[in-house]
C-alpha cells in the first residue's frame, strides 16, 4: 500500500519596531501578493529549523541562527495551499542580522506595522493572529 504524504514547509514571522516583515511573492501561486517568508524543506538534507534559517536568508537576505528562532505553531489544513496538502511549521524569528532585500522567490520584502498588514495569502492571516496572541503572552511574562 502506497501512502500519500503532505509536503512540509515553514512560515516565518520577524518583527522589528512594531512591524512585521512580509514578502511579495515572485511566483505562483499568489504571484504579486503578500505572505510571510517561508518555503519547503529540502528532503533528507535538513531539519525543519535549518529550513527556517535557510529560507529566511534565501528570501530576505537576513541572517538568523538556530537559537534565534522559536516554534509558534503548525498549520495543517489540507486545503491551505493550492499546490496540495502542505503542512507549515510556523516560527518566530526573534533576531536576524542585516537589512531585508528581496531574494529568490520574493519580488519585494517590506515591513508593515501590525495594524496595517495588507491582505495575506495562504492562511497567513491566521498565522498573524496566532503570532499576536503569542506576542501578548510573552509581553505579560516579561
Amino acid at each position: 500500500m502506497k501512502h500519500k504524504n503532505p509536503g512540509l514547509a515553514v512560515d516565518l514571522i520577524l518583527e522589528r519596531n512594531e512591524k512585521v516583515l512580509l514578502i511579495k511573492r515572485k511566483d505562483e501561486p499568489y504571484k504579486g501578493e503578500w505572505a510571510f517568508p517561508g518555503g519547503f524543506i529540502n528532503y533528507g538534507k535538513e531539519t525543519i529549523e535549518q529550513t527556517a534559517v535557510r529560507e529566511l536568508k534565501e528570501e530576505t537576505a537576513l541572517i538568523a541562527e538556530l537559537k534565534d528562532i522559536e516554534f509558534l505553531g503548525v498549520a495543517s489544513k489540507p486545503d491551505r495551499d493550492p499546490r496540495g496538502h502542505v503542512v507549515a511549521v510556523q516560527f518566530v524569528v526573534k533576531k536576524a542580522e542585516g537589512e531585508p532585500k528581496a531574494n529568490d522567490d520574493a519580488e519585494e520584502a517590506e515591513w508593515f506595522s501590525l495594524d496595517s498588514v495588507p491582505k495575506l495569502v495562504f492562511d497567513h492571516q491566521e498565522t498573524l493572529e496566532k503570532y499576536k496572541a503569542w506576542r501578548r503572552k510573552n509581553d505579560r511574562l516579561q
